[in-house]
Parts: C-alpha cells; sequence; structure tokens
C-alpha cells in the first residue's frame, strides 16, 4: 500500500447536483467543508435527489465565500444564492431522518430551481452541521454527525476497484454502456495505487495527516446508473454489481468514512491504510 495516493476530491455543494472537483479540501467533524450543506425538497418536505429526479445531475453549484452557492444549469441563467440568516426552522425529510433546515431566504433560488425541474422544490441549507442530524448509531461514536450526505461524512472509492468493475462488465450483456466514469459513484475522496477491492478490508485510513474510520461499505442505488452528463438511464452498473458485489443484500461499491479529525487533504497526499 505504499504507493496508494489521494488521486481526487469532490464535493456537492447542493445534494444530488453535479461534483465540483477541487485541489484541496478541509476535514470537518460532518464531512468536507462545503459538501452537501444544500438540498432540495418537495413541497410535502421529501429530499428531491436523483434517485426520483434524474436531471438534477445537469445542475451545478459552485462554491462561493461564507458558504453560499452559485446555481447554474443548461438555458438558465445564473443565481448566487447566500447563507440563510438564522431565523425559524422546517423539518425535512431526508430518507429515515427528520432534520431542521432552513429554507433559501429568496424565493427567486426555489422559482430556479422549481423551473429547472418542472416540479414544485425548495432550496434548503443545513445550518448547524455539529447538531442536527446524528451518523446511524450502528456504526458511529456518541456526537458523531453528518451533512445532507446520504448517511456517513465522506464516501470513498477507488480507481483500482472500478478499473475492475468496467472489466466485469465489459464482459456482460451490457457492455456498449461501459466503461463507466468514478463520477457515477459520486465519491468525495478516490484514492489510487492499491489492488481491487482492496478497500473491502480496510478498518482506518489515513490521508496526509488526517485520519478516518472505515465505517461500512456503500450501498449503491439507481443513480449509479445515471450519466452525470446526460441524466440519461441504464442498467450498469447495478447489473453487474448485482452479479459480483452483494454484500448484506445491498450492491456495493466504495466505503463510508467518519473523520477521527480535523485537517486538510490534498490531491497527491500519502494515503495509509490499517486492515
Amino acid at each position: 500500500m505504499g504507493n496508494a495516493r489521494l488521486q481526487s476530491i469532490h464535493v456537492h455543494p447542493v445534494k444530488a447536483s453535479r461534483s465540483l472537483s477541487l485541489r484541496e479540501a478541509v476535514v470537518e467533524p460532518w464531512g468536507l467543508a462545503g459538501d452537501r450543506r444544500w438540498m432540495l425538497i418537495d413541497d410535502g418536505g421529501k429530499v428531491v435527489t436523483q434517485r426520483r429526479q434524474p436531471r438534477i445531475a445537469l445542475a451545478a453549484a459552485e462554491l462561493l465565500p461564507g458558504g453560499g452557492v452559485r446555481l447554474s444549469a443548461p438555458g438558465r441563467e445564473p443565481l448566487a444564492v447566500p447563507v440563510p440568516r438564522a431565523g425559524a426552522t422546517v423539518v425535512a425529510q431526508l430518507f429515515r431522518d427528520k432534520v431542521e433546515v432552513i429554507p433559501a431566504e429568496d424565493e427567486a433560488a426555489h422559482a430556479w430551481c422549481s423551473d429547472f425541474l418542472e416540479e414544485d422544490v425548495r432550496l434548503v441549507h443545513l445550518d448547524d452541521p455539529a447538531t442536527r442530524r446524528p451518523v446511524d448509531p450502528e456504526y458511529a461514536l456518541p456526537g458523531e454527525t453528518v451533512t445532507f450526505a446520504d448517511g456517513f461524512p465522506l464516501l470513498l472509492t477507488t480507481t483500482a476497484s472500478l478499473d475492475a468493475l468496467n472489466t466485469l462488465i465489459a464482459r456482460g450483456e451490457h457492455a456498449d454502456e461501459g466503461p463507466l466514469p468514478m463520477n457515477r459513484f459520486r465519491p468525495n475522496v478516490v484514492v489510487s495505487g492499491t489492488e481491487p477491492w482492496d478497500e473491502d478490508g480496510w478498518s482506518r485510513v489515513t490521508v496526509g495527516e488526517v485520519a478516518f474510520r472505515v465505517a461500512k461499505p456503500c450501498g449503491r442505488c439507481v443513480v449509479t446508473t445515471t450519466d452525470q452528463f446526460t441524466a440519461d438511464r441504464g442498467r450498469e452498473p447495478l447489473h453487474s454489481l448485482g452479479l459480483h458485489r452483494r454484500s448484506d443484500g445491498k450492491l456495493v461499491f466504495g466505503q463510508n468514512l467518519v473523520p477521527e479529525g480535523r485537517g486538510t487533504i490534498r490531491v497527491g497526499d500519502p494515503v495509509r491504510i490499517s486492515g
């Protein structure tokens, strides 16, 4: 594992929107700074993601100073949305969790997102990631929290495992859909210099000087079948994962991480592994 390196870093300022690649990122207890602090909810308060609205993949969000975002999408004028001032919260349903959030103050933000998705949605912000949403207690220590990520502060994938998966896809009945790019899996950190599926046996990862606990494998959903550049859907990688990568009833690719400290990680940092 001496050659393992951090190949790339990605954040998703608005949950389910296009990923943003960074050269370095600050690690906070609940994830990378700027990652998934915003999300969309429907008129019933439920989260809206690519599971239901694959078109969100076409929308991008650039991080602005202070935590705001600049929204952009094909055919639409960009819109800057500042962090809302502290005020009354509303309750959003994020899968099994109920989370207190603050809606964007500018009605133009809600209109921009609603018009793009052709659905009545609202853009909301997570004001206090230290208290609002605990990590699944089955895998967490007391006090550990997460932003609007699916369940854990960070997601790690490896280039070797993607290469191995693409080999499986090439040999299967949907070979014409491959090879798939890493953005299908929406990771935060991508590691190179390992062997395929090595991450299955990891218990701790140190990137540069920041250590992370490996919580559990990441179960994958229909979002991975969504082309992040066109929003079209296919059968892969779920078909091949279903044949070759099942664990506890889930189709798995990548590992969920929980930070054990704060710091800054940078592309090219050495990655040290504990089994």
